[in-house]
């Protein structure tokens, strides 16, 4: 009793699957732009200018 094969071919989702592609690359995009922006500002030495992540951890000689 063989299967029966399922075709190579994925099942589209129609518009929802869109509507999820195009979001992705939106937020791919920006991701890459913060990426870049970031490496411009480590390159010339300036502080990040994003008001959210992490704080770093003091030194031992600020304590």
């Amino acid at each position: 009793m063989s299967k029966a094969k399922k075709p190579d071919t994925p099942a589209t989702g129609g518009k929802g699957e869109d509507a999820r592609k195009n979001r992705l690359a939106a937020q791919l995009r920006a991701n890459l732009a913060r990426r870049k922006a970031q490496a411009r500002s480590r390159r010339q030495g300036e502080a990040d200018q994003r008001p959210d992540g992490l704080r770093s951890q003091p030194s031992e000689t600020e304590e």
